[in-house]
């Protein structure tokens, strides 16, 4: 929500595709080591997450070859309504998220996990702003699963994301490597910290802090689609 306008605001003559690149490589070394402290912590829904991975990573490296060639303009203005869409859907269900029961097993599991991860990692390599909030709201609404196993799992999912698009904006040249490894120290630090908050005070605290966040993309998708 804040590192990908903040770039495009401070190197505003960068080209886009090497903005997102250095985004993803500061971003993948936080959600990696926030993804490894829920991991020790937090019950993992592997069945999900493994299938969901891997879909991601495909579809990630495929959305981060599509922005090298097709600006991604037209999603400026969608954003702000699907995300109002998921604000107010959290906000009327008191109980959303409060309670993890996994609702899908076996093979219904993968299928549903590869088409989450396919849809949310070619959005992310394409794009990208929200992908984490996108991948929580996803994990509690159709998987049943509760906001802090949501958002351990989506940081696993975000990771093979973040590694896959990187991998392609690297390859063709769409990245600030010192910048990008510079953030990449401030984030390790905050998703350290972030982690622990999280774990501490469980799902209701996260269920509140996601309201925040999605509120916050709302204000800044929104005047970036309509205002800007």
């Amino acid at each position: 929500m804040i590192q990908v306008p903040a770039l495009f605001s401070v190197l505003p003559n960068a080209a886009p595709a090497s903005l997102l690149g250095t985004s993803k490589l500061a971003g993948v070394w936080g959600t990696a080591v926030s993804a490894f402290s829920y991991g020790r912590r937090v019950r993992m829904e592997w069945g999900t997450i493994i299938p969901a991975t891997a879909a991601a990573f495909g579809a990630a490296f495929a959305g981060a070859y599509t922005v090298t060639k097709i600006p991604p303009d037209f999603l400026r203005q969608l954003l702000p309504l699907i995300l109002i869409a998921v604000a107010v859907y959290t906000f009327m269900k008191k109980d959303f998220g409060a309670i993890h029961a996994p609702v899908h097993r076996g093979g219904r599991e993968k299928v549903f996990a590869l088409l989450a991860g396919s849809g949310i990692g070619f959005y992310d390599g394409f794009f990208g702003p929200g992908t984490g909030s996108f991948l929580v709201f996803i994990f509690v609404r159709f998987f049943g699963f509760n906001f802090l196993g949501a958002s351990a799992t989506a940081k696993v999912v975000n990771v093979a994301c973040n590694i896959a698009a990187l991998m392609w904006f690297g390859y063709s040249g769409n990245v600030l490597w010192q910048l990008g490894l510079m953030m990449a120290v401030c984030n390790i630090a905050g998703s350290l910290i972030g982690t622990r908050v999280a774990i501490r005070y469980g799902s209701v605290f996260v269920r509140k802090a996601f309201l925040w966040v999605v509120s916050g993309l709302i204000i800044k998708t929104f005047y970036d689609g309509f205002l800007k």
